[in-house]
This record gives C-alpha cells, sequence and structure tokens, in this order.
C-alpha cells in the first residue's frame, strides 16, 4: 500500500518542476491545499443529501401545494397476473411475437397488450409533486451556490485577469473562501452522484453519469495541485444556467407556461453563450495558453485540461439538444403557445414519462379491440422524452395539445 501511495503521489506527476509536496505544506505564514482536506467532503454530501429530504417535505411540498401541483402519479395498469409476470422476471419491453404470444394466451389485442405494458412501466415513475420538488431543491442550491461566488470572485483580481490564476503559482495561499467553496461544490456534487441512483431516472443518465465524475474529478484535481483559482471560475460559469432551467422546470409543472417559455430562452441564450463562446475563450484560454506561457506544462497539467476539454464535448452536446428541441417546436408552428420542456409525441420514451398517459382500461376480450385502438390513438398522451442537458430538459406533464 505504501508503494502504491507513493506512486500515486509522485510529486513529478503532481507538481510543477522542482516542486514537492513539502513545499506547500501548511506554515504560520501561509495555508495551502491539502488533499486530505477532501475528506470533509464526504460527510458533508450525506449531510446534504439529508437537508434535501427536510428541505424537500418541509419547504418545496408546501409551495407545490400552494401552486396546486397534485400529487396523482401516472394511471396503474389494470391488475393482470400473466402479464405482471412477464413484467417482473421476463422483461419490460417485449418484443412483436411476445406480444403476439400473450395476445392469444389473454385473447386481448396487440396494442392492448403495448398500452398495459406501457402503463406499467410509467406506474413506477415519480408524480409531478415529486418532480417539482426536486426541481426546487436544485434551483435553491445552484441559486445560493451562484451567489456566492458572484460575491466572492468579484473581489479577486483573476475574476478580470485570468494570468492571475497562475502567477507565483503553486505558491498561492488558500482563503476561507476558496474552501468553503470547493468543499461545498464538491459535497454537492458528490450526493448528486449517489442520488441519481434513486432520482427520477431520466434518458440522459449516462452522460449524466459522466458529467458528474468528471466534474467530481475536476474539483479534485484542481484543488490537490492548487488551481482553485480557475477552478473558482469554471464552477461559477457553470452554475449560471443551472439556475435558469431549473426554474424553468418548477414554471413548467406549475402550467406557468409563458413564464416557462422566458426562462427556457433565457436558459438557451445564457447555456450556449456560456458554455460555447465564454469557456473556450475565457476559460481554455487561460488553462491551455497563458498557463503554458507563465508555468509550462507537466504531467498533471495535462490531465486537467484534457478533463476540461471532456467538459467541453458534453457542452457541445448538450446545446445541440437545447438547438433542437427548440427548431423542432418552431418548425411546428407553436410559437407562442409551444412547451419548450416537452416533445412530441413521436419522441415516446419509457425512461421518463407524462404522469398523462392512456386513461382507458384493457379491455377482456379481443371483439373489444378494434374500439379500444381507435379509442386509445384518440385519447392517448405522448409520453415525453428528457432531452438531458446537465438534467437539464425534463418530459412536461402537459398532453401533446398543449
Amino acid at each position: 500500500m505504501a508503494g502504491i501511495l507513493a506512486w500515486f503521489w509522485n510529486e513529478r506527476f503532481w507538481l510543477p518542476h522542482n516542486v514537492t509536496w513539502a513545499d506547500l505544506k501548511n506554515t504560520d505564514e501561509a495555508t495551502f491545499p491539502q488533499a486530505e482536506d477532501l475528506y470533509l467532503a464526504c460527510p458533508l454530501a450525506f449531510c446534504i443529501f439529508m437537508i434535501r429530504l427536510v428541505f424537500e417535505r418541509f419547504i418545496a411540498r408546501p409551495c407545490a401545494m400552494g401552486l396546486k401541483i397534485q400529487a396523482n402519479g401516472p394511471q396503474k395498469a389494470q391488475p393482470n397476473a400473466i402479464l405482471e409476470k412477464v413484467f417482473t422476471a421476463i422483461t419490460k419491453h417485449p418484443d412483436e411475437k411476445r406480444l403476439e404470444g400473450l395476445s392469444k394466451q389473454l385473447d386481448w389485442d396487440v396494442r392492448t397488450i403495448q398500452r398495459w405494458f406501457r402503463q406499467r412501466r410509467n406506474q413506477e415513475k415519480p408524480s409531478t409533486l415529486a418532480r417539482f420538488c426536486e426541481s426546487m431543491w436544485r434551483f435553491t442550491f445552484y441559486l445560493y451556490i451562484f451567489t456566492y461566488g458572484v460575491r466572492f470572485l468579484k473581489k479577486t483580481a483573476w475574476l478580470w485577469n485570468t494570468k492571475e490564476c497562475w502567477y507565483n503559482y503553486p505558491y498561492q495561499p488558500l482563503t476561507v473562501d476558496i474552501h468553503y467553496y470547493y468543499i461545498l461544490e464538491l459535497s454537492f456534487y458528490l450526493s448528486l452522484f449517489f442520488s441519481q441512483f434513486t432520482d427520477i431516472r431520466r434518458k440522459d443518465f449516462l452522460i449524466m453519469f459522466l458529467h458528474h465524475v468528471t466534474t467530481i474529478s475536476l474539483i479534485t484535481f484542481s484543488y490537490v495541485n492548487n488551481m482553485a483559482r480557475v477552478g473558482t471560475l469554471v464552477m461559477c460559469l457553470h452554475d449560471a444556467a443551472d439556475v435558469l432551467i431549473e426554474a424553468a422546470k418548477m414554471a413548467n409543472y406549475a402550467k406557468c407556461q409563458i413564464l416557462c417559455n422566458l426562462l427556457f430562452a433565457m436558459f438557451a441564450i445564457l447555456f450556449i453563450s456560456s458554455r460555447l463562446g465564454v469557456y473556450p475563450v475565457w476559460i481554455l484560454n487561460t488553462t491551455l495558453f497563458e498557463s503554458w506561457e507563465i508555468v509550462g506544462p507537466y504531467p498533471s497539467w495535462w490531465v486537467f485540461n484534457l478533463l476540461l476539454i471532456l467538459l467541453q464535448l458534453l457542452h457541445s452536446f448538450w446545446s445541440y439538444l437545447i438547438v433542437k428541441t427548440a427548431c423542432r417546436a418552431i418548425s411546428k408552428g407553436k410559437v407562442g403557445k409551444w412547451n419548450p420542456l416537452h416533445v412530441s409525441k413521436d419522441d415516446r420514451s419509457d425512461i421518463e414519462s407524462s404522469s398523462d398517459e392512456d386513461d382507458s382500461p384493457p379491455p377482456n376480450h379481443k371483439h373489444h379491440s378494434s374500439s379500444s385502438s381507435i379509442s386509445s390513438s384518440s385519447t392517448a398522451n405522448g409520453t415525453n422524452k428528457n432531452h438531458g442537458t446537465n438534467g437539464y430538459l425534463t418530459g412536461a406533464t402537459y398532453p401533446d395539445e398543449h
């Protein structure tokens, strides 16, 4: 173990040439980031998760009730032992051959069985109330941490001149503000990393998983090798757009259509301009070029910049989804009444679905199939697809006509 730790904390990897860990030990005159400081983030992540539960129960839920957001979940599927056994033991997405077999066995038409499986999948999905509470928690945290970041950074020299991030590097003392900012952000993203397995499951689950891993790695990496100054810029820049998208989702769940459209438009403009404009011009420029000129490259410098470039690729992917969502709505002639957080029935997804599923109960015999199919096709609401942008676009609970 000692050999592994010595290899992992190799000074020639983590630090610039002629700098050792001994040079960055805390003294009476200066305090530097220490790797063991980050251990505090693990219990704090648990505390943040518990605070979230209390917040959602005693603050977000009453707010949702005041906005008349109901706790009703998706319609439950009609009890059927045979289909339930297939659903739980074999597959939640039966293929055409299995559907035909079940149709003969139950004397139901295929369309009705497909609807039963869709309703059964949606049965486990959270209600609009749960979605609102989750978004309100994230909105509150992002608003707080972004406000703190702006108030802290406007007093720093490196906000106005990014070269200050590298002067006298790595002998830059750690201030209380930077330490608090880092530990709180890391704790929050650790709580998100673990809670994503129990939260509302979205179609971009793997992309979000990659995003959380990249974010946690960047925060940890930049703290350990004392790139904290540029790290604070990255964190503050990313928190800005997150506030707006969570506010847009809350307006969406509360059915405040005009406000939802306005907030989404503001989010789209801010996200694309900050992630595809400010981030590469301001952040990547200083980490790739200004740091090269002032400090020079070393092994962990390359890793840090590769992680930042990976983040830029995720920005590009999410920006594409945002533009695609907006263009689809505009092309359908829904400007002025379109819901940007809702997509059409053709984009049906079983990962996150609307709670307004087909209300028609499955008939018991095939001679009902004709009327059942006509009824379902005319009354079924489209299931929503979550175009994930850092968890940004979630399915609305409105019918497709809205």
